[in-house]
C-alpha cells in the first residue's frame, strides 16, 4: 500500500507540472497573439450610434509589432487605414506601461476570464483611455467642419468634399443637438476651422457627434496612439458583419 501511495503521489506531481506548464505556454501564445495580432474588444458607450451601439463586440487587428520592431515604419498606408475605418484609439499622453506590466495585466484578465484588470504605475487604467472613433482624415489631408458638415481636401486635390465622398464605406451619423444658448466657440457647435494633417497624423471623429471625445477636442492623432484597427463585429449574432 505504502508502494502503489508513494508511485501514486509521483505520478499525481508529475501530471500537476505538465498542468502548470501547459497553461503557462497556452498563455504566453494567448498573450502574444492578443498583443501582437488580433485581440478583442467590447464597446463601452453608444458615442458610435447609430453604427455600432454599447456592448458590441469586434475582433480587432492589432498594430503593436510596430512598437517591438523599430525599423518597421509606421504609416497609414503599412497599417491599411482608409477613411472611413472604425479603430481603437489611445488617448492617454502619459507614458504608457512596459511589456511587463502589459504581461501582467494581460495575465490578470486571461486567469479572470477578463473580468478583472490593474491600472498602470500612477493608477491610470488603460481602458480609460480607449476609445473606438472613425477615421475622417488622413495624413496630408485638409478638415474643416461648417453647420455640422465635415469636409476633407484629400492631398494633392483642389476641391474638399464631405467625409461621406470621400470614402467607401457606408456609415451615417447623428448630428449635435446643441442647446439654445449654447457657447458658439464650444468645439461642438458645428463648426472648425481648417487644419492640415501632419505626415504621421490622422482626425478620428465620433458617429454621434454629440460625444466629447475625438479630434475635436483631442486635435489631430499622431499614428502611434492607434492601437489597431476594428476588422469584424461578432456580436450580437443579429448585426454580425463589418463595422
Amino acid at each position: 500500500m505504502r508502494r502503489y501511495s508513494y508511485s501514486d503521489q509521483k505520478s499525481l506531481k508529475h501530471w500537476k507540472r505538465w498542468v502548470g506548464l501547459g497553461v503557462f505556454i497556452f498563455f504566453v501564445f494567448y498573450f502574444t497573439f492578443t498583443t501582437f495580432v488580433f485581440s478583442t474588444h467590447v464597446l463601452q458607450s453608444d458615442t458610435m450610434m447609430p453604427n455600432l451601439r454599447s456592448g458590441d463586440r469586434f475582433i480587432v487587428s492589432s498594430f503593436a509589432i510596430h512598437d517591438l520592431i523599430p525599423s518597421m515604419e509606421r504609416d497609414y498606408q503599412t497599417l491599411s487605414l482608409r477613411r472611413g475605418d472604425v479603430v481603437l484609439v489611445d488617448a492617454y499622453m502619459g507614458e504608457r506601461p512596459g511589456l511587463f506590466h502589459r504581461a501582467l495585466y494581460g495575465a490578470v484578465r486571461f486567469f479572470t476570464a477578463q473580468q478583472v484588470g490593474i491600472s498602470s504605475p500612477g493608477g491610470v487604467r488603460s481602458s480609460d483611455y480607449m476609445f473606438v472613433r472613425r477615421v475622417i482624415g488622413l495624413p496630408g489631408d485638409e478638415v474643416s467642419i461648417e453647420d455640422d458638415i465635415v469636409r476633407v481636401r484629400t492631398r494633392g486635390t483642389a476641391f474638399s468634399l464631405t467625409e461621406f465622398e470621400v470614402t467607401e464605406r457606408t456609415y451615417t451619423t447623428n448630428p449635435p443637438n446643441m442647446p439654445h444658448l449654447w457657447d458658439t466657440s464650444m468645439p461642438f457647435f458645428g463648426n472648425m476651422d481648417a487644419i492640415i494633417l501632419g505626415d504621421n497624423e490622422v482626425f478620428l471623429l465620433s458617429d454621434d457627434r454629440m460625444s466629447v471625445n475625438d479630434s475635436r477636442t483631442w486635435g489631430s492623432i499622431p499614428l502611434s496612439n492607434i492601437r489597431g484597427q476594428a476588422l469584424f463585429r461578432y456580436w450580437p449574432p443579429t448585426r454580425i458583419g463589418r463595422p
